[in-house]
């Protein structure tokens, strides 16, 4: 079977059966291709609480599918490759989070939307990469634990001079395998180019980018841009989606190391499994910690307006 006869039965079934497929920005093309919405995690996550679909498919990795489950509980959520985890959606648990709340009482904790459901039971907020400056600036709390990725904490610290952000180590294993040389090299070779990174990267590469910002940004940034090369520092699957979304413009990946194989891990067929029922992995979340974990998430929200 080739990959439009496939997609066609997808898209066939997922109308008979009234299944939301939703496939996060870092997933291969031909899945973006059948996705109802695509883009970056949280955003999905409300794209699922809005849609009358009882059944969403998550294209994703498992705190993405946890996610989502939190804010629509009502639905059946599936994600679409069971062996789909995060790393960096694991380094901390809640039983952790704790304990450094109560060595440092005086700190709220902030919790990148990038972690567990079980971990959000224990956090005072959850912020976006896009949302995490506004979020932090309107928190009455001056000291402020983020976690788990001290990158993009150390990006937000230098936003937000006022607060007192104390980071821990952690971060993106993909985002983390770019190099301040990787930019270097890439400007000498593309010197009329861009160089767009997510703030998850390394600072001593987001100091030396044109544009620092979520995966969500980036792309608006080089759709936007009257620029005609772009350096992405990301998820290398940015770069074949802004090749097909701008293809007057040029797009070149930073680091070929840059790919994160869990994203990598849903196939096309596991969303094909996925909406035959029989694939992919049931997220169940049980109702007390959907209740804990939804707080942080609705502070979010409140702080945002």
């Amino acid at each position: 079977m080739d990959t439009k006869s496939l997609q066609r039965k997808i898209i066939k079934i997922k109308k008979e059966k009234d299944i939301c497929i939703l496939a996060h920005a870092y997933q291969s093309h031909d899945i973006l291709e059948i996705a109802d919405y695509t883009g970056d995690s949280f955003g999905l996550s409300k794209k699922a609480e809005k849609t009358e679909s009882k059944t969403v498919v998550m294209c994703g990795v498992e705190f993405m599918a946890e996610t989502v489950k939190i804010l629509s509980p009502e639905k059946k959520v599936i994600l679409a490759s069971e062996s789909s985890s995060c790393p960096m959606a694991m380094q901390y648990t809640a039983e952790k989070v704790k304990a450094l709340k109560r060595k440092y009482p005086e700190y709220a904790v902030a919790a990148y939307i990038n972690t567990t459901a079980e971990l959000k039971t224990a956090a005072d907020v959850v912020v976006t990469s896009s949302s995490a400056v506004k979020i932090l600036n309107n928190m009455e709390n001056k000291n402020i634990i983020f976690l788990p990725d001290p990158n993009l904490g150390g990006w937000l610290g230098k936003k937000l001079p006022d607060k007192n952000i104390r980071l821990f180590d952690g971060g993106c294993p993909v985002h983390m395998t770019i190099e301040r040389r990787d930019v270097e090299i890439a400007k000498e070779k593309h010197p009329h180019a861009l160089v767009l990174v997510h703030p998850e990267a390394k600072e001593t590469v987001a100091e030396l980018a044109d544009f620092v910002g979520s995966t969500t940004e980036i792309m608006d940034f080089a759709r936007e841009s009257t620029s005609e090369e772009f350096i992405i520092g990301t998820e290398n699957s940015i770069v074949q989606h802004l090749q097909f979304e701008c293809p007057e413009k040029r797009f070149y990946s930073l680091s070929k190391k840059a790919i994160c194989h869990d994203m990598r891990m849903t196939t096309l067929v596991d969303v094909y499994n996925a909406v035959r029922g029989i694939g992919g992995k049931e997220i169940l979340i049980d109702e007390d910690m959907i209740k804990l974990a939804r707080k942080p998430i609705n502070m979010m929200i409140e702080l945002g307006k």
